[in-house]
């Protein structure tokens, strides 16, 4: 399996890496059945966070007495020194490990101040001193404080949404990167869902020589199909940059990337699922979406109270409430005609 170098941190992680948000939605003996097969793959790169419930204790157990042969990546987003201090003693135990490869701030508004004491850059400094991490880095949904990132030198990693929907200004991230030796890592390849065209994604990918992609893997059949494409390592084909080009024109833009920032709703709706609804009717098996329960669910959208905290906390700067409101008159005008379907 191909493999690359993390940046300046010297890791050198798989090119198909494993993304384990995912694995906290299925059973422990799934999760570490799932992880195991990915490490016989050939898979040796696994990130998770200290949010993402037992994703960290499913992932303990599957790597437990191999831990040798992977590298795992976890973050904290903690304000404080004592919070992260915490979540990495916990991660440590959660992982049954007593280092963690690559510890990351875990999508900051503003980057953590390395000469605040009792900062949480304090407490990755100190315990990468200890030994229990080995290298600092960050993730992210903004990209101004994507870009101090780099600028400050202060991280060795970068983890930014990136996939064939990419702004110049996505790519000038990854440019950017390379030229601080700083390992980006990129995380909603299929945009949360929205590309169904796995090769696609891998080829597009295979174009960046210092892009690590974590695929959020739940299911067997995801992990074979990633696993089929690593050996296979597609590139660009014609063929394949058609696939690209109809997406962007159909999706590039203003479009929801399902990151969940803008959450919780004062309403109750389920904002990243709603703003996405017109794109995942015509991309994948619509049926699910005629029934009385997911109705009732997007019409929801007609209790907005109109406070605009989604807006404020979109990282993207989508104006996220129009977006609900031509959603929701494109799902009915769908449901019209397709309601009887289901």
């Amino acid at each position: 399996m191909e493999t690359i170098t993390l940046g300046k941190t010297g890791l050198r992680v798989t090119k198909t890496s494993f993304g384990a948000l995912p694995i906290q939605r299925i059973s422990r003996a799934e999760a570490v059945k799932l992880v195991r097969r990915a490490v016989d793959g050939g898979i040796n790169y696994f990130d998770t966070a200290n949010a993402y419930t037992d994703s960290e204790e499913k992932l303990g157990e599957a790597l437990e007495g191999i831990r040798q042969k992977v590298v795992i990546s976890t973050k904290s987003a903690g304000k404080d020194k004592k919070t992260v201090l915490s979540h990495i003693e916990q991660s440590l135990r959660s992982l049954r490990t007593d280092y963690i490869d690559l510890f990351q701030f875990h999508n900051p508004a503003v980057l953590p101040d390395p000469a605040d004491p009792d900062g949480p850059y304090a407490a990755a400094l100190e315990m990468k001193e200890k030994g229990y991490i080995r290298h600092i880095g960050i993730t992210n949904h903004r990209l101004g404080v994507a870009r101090e990132a780099i600028a400050s030198g202060n991280f060795e990693t970068l983890q930014f949404p990136f996939c064939y929907l990419a702004s110049e200004q996505d790519l000038d991230l990854v440019a950017r990167c390379k030229a601080a030796d700083m390992g980006f890592i990129a995380m909603k390849g299929l945009s949360g869902g929205l590309l169904n065209n796995a090769e696609a994604c891998c080829a597009f990918m295979s174009q960046y020589d210092n892009v690590v992609p974590i695929w959020g893997i739940q299911h067997e059949w995801e992990l074979d199909q990633w696993l089929a494409l690593a050996e296979k390592a597609p590139r660009m084909t014609p063929e394949l940059q058609a696939v690209i080009d109809r997406d962007r024109q159909e999706l590039a833009g203003n479009f929801c990337r399902s990151c969940g920032y803008c959450l919780p709703c004062a309403a109750g709706i389920d904002i990243p699922q709603a703003a996405r609804m017109s794109a995942l009717l015509r991309r994948s098996p619509y049926q699910q979406y005629m029934s009385d329960e997911w109705y009732a669910k997007i019409h929801k959208v007609e209790e907005c109270v109109h406070c605009d905290a989604c807006k404020s906390r979109c990282p993207y700067g989508l104006d996220t409430p129009a977006l609900l409101r031509l959603m929701l008159k494109d799902y009915d005008a769908f449901y019209a005609v397709h309601h009887n379907d289901k």
